[in-house]
């Protein structure tokens, strides 16, 4: 035992009323999700536009973003990022060459962007 229980526990308790601070108060969430497909692709969707007009990430006045990764209609992992934080890295992703943007959606009326997984949260 190296002595830091104390300092471990305090340490965690912060983020616990951080998370319940997102959740419960100020923290106004979006929260997306994808099926199965992204098991395949590894990649994870976000809308940009929606027949030419900002929408998903451009357009929404949340703060945090959560993008589920489910399978079988069952949720595998969540992905949680300040909106403001992904915008950029979105921005940065793109053009960097790590991520592309596809025309996609119903009727093809979006304009999605489509992040590998295992690089968005490499990307600071």
């Amino acid at each position: 035992m190296t002595g830091n229980f104390d300092l471990d526990l305090n340490f965690g308790q912060i983020y616990e009323e951080k998370v319940r601070d997102i959740f419960e108060g100020d923290g106004s969430i979006e929260v997306k999700t994808e099926r199965d497909i992204w098991q395949k692709t590894g990649n994870i969707a976000i809308e940009i536009r929606y027949r030419g007009k900002p929408s998903g990430i451009s357009s929404t006045d949340a703060k945090w973003w959560i993008h589920i990764l489910s399978h079988d209609n069952d949720i595998e992992t969540a992905l949680m990022f300040k909106v403001e934080k992904l915008k950029k890295k979105i921005k940065q992703m793109v053009m960097l060459g790590m991520a592309k943007v596809v025309i996609g959606g119903d009727n093809d009326n979006s304009e999605i962007v489509l992040l590998p997984i295992d690089k968005i949260t490499n990307i600071l």
